[in-house]
């Protein structure tokens, strides 16, 4: 009887153990997400007739999907890039390009890169498009990341 009664007790405090634990992890940016948000990018630049490369990394700076359809090898290297910077600093490439911090580690000075973030705030990791113009580069990452149910900014930015 007091054996069972232990291992009730054991039993319970572990649950409640996890239960307390799941409820401190981060939200994290999984692969089959990540690969939304490049399919829906590609998606959108075929339709546009452009031909780009999509880097799509984890909050930590990680690659999680890359495609390059069709742009240059040197579009593909720009995308990761602009990528891993919208992940790490979780800004817009666009606005880290006026820090005048060019030379911080990973930092893009080029439009096209994204952050990815839950729609409760959350960062989630970034996206980096390249082989088009800029502007468009930025507005496919944008798009794939909404196509797959993320935000790029923060709520109340």
């Amino acid at each position: 009887m007091k054996h069972t009664n232990l291992a009730a007790l054991a039993a319970v405090a572990c649950l409640l153990a996890n239960a307390a634990h799941a409820q401190t992890l981060k939200p994290a940016l999984d692969p089959s997400t990540a690969d939304a948000v490049r399919d829906h990018c590609l998606a959108h630049a075929k339709r546009s007739n452009h031909a780009v490369a999509v880097a799509v990394f984890d909050q930590g700076g990680q690659l999680l999907s890359f495609a390059n359809h069709g742009a240059s090898p040197a579009a593909g290297e720009v995308a990761l890039w602009k990528g891993r910077s919208a992940a790490m600093y979780r800004f817009a490439t666009r606005e880290t390009a006026n820090w005048n911090m060019s030379a911080a580690p990973h930092i893009s000075t080029a439009e096209g890169g994204v952050p990815l973030f839950t729609r409760e705030g959350a960062s989630l990791g970034g996206v980096g498009v390249s082989g088009a113009p800029s502007a468009f580069d930025a507005e496919c990452g944008a798009r794939g990341a909404a196509a797959a149910g993320l935000v790029v900014s923060p709520p109340g930015h």
